[in-house]
């Protein structure tokens, strides 16, 4: 096996759904070897680009198969790739132990669909469920509930993203 620090970063994206009062989508992740406590459960969707995919199309394409969400309006991105190594215990394990982390693109999209089209137990495109339930939730509270090891990355989506104009709601709106 390569040694930790000549491993590469795998590709992939990042998504921040917001509905229509500012709240983020977040999902209760199903389980996975980079989960490294049971407190920090919950992240917002993101995954792999395929090779020759633009990160735009693999966006959607991830939060489809993550969420069965399409209604959506693109709101921004980040210009950087944002970068995260996983913790050294996981990463023989992680992803087959090719990868020492990933290398982010993130975007912002409004959500223009009823809370009736997130589908997280059976998502489109038939692929495995990632997440066990969801949420709204304020985004200033979004670094708090990632693993500790992505909080840097969420703490910079947050703070990109803030200047979209959003208000800031008090509470978040249950579990589903």
């Amino acid at each position: 096996m390569a040694r930790y620090e000549d491993l590469p970063y795998r590709t992939c994206v990042g998504m921040m759904l917001l509905n229509a009062e500012g709240l983020v989508f977040i999902g209760r992740r199903s389980g996975g070897i980079e989960h490294v406590d049971d407190s920090h459960v919950w992240q917002m969707p993101q995954g792999g680009v395929d090779p020759g995919e633009d990160t735009w199309a693999a966006a959607k394409r991830e939060l489809y198969e993550e969420t069965s969400v399409q209604s959506v309006e693109k709101l921004g991105e980040i210009s950087d790739w944002l970068i995260y190594d996983i913790p050294r215990t996981v990463a023989g394990r992680a992803w087959k132990g090719r990868y020492r982390g990933q290398r982010q693109k993130w975007y912002a999209v409004r959500f223009t669909g009823l809370d009736s089209e997130i589908d997280v137990t059976t998502p489109g495109g038939g692929h495995k469920a990632e997440f066990i339930s969801w949420r709204w939730e304020p985004m200033q509270n979004l670094p708090n509930l990632i693993v500790p090891f992505k909080r840097p990355v969420y703490e910079r989506v947050v703070k990109e993203f803030s200047a979209l104009g959003f208000p800031e709601p008090k509470a978040s709106v249950g579990h589903r």
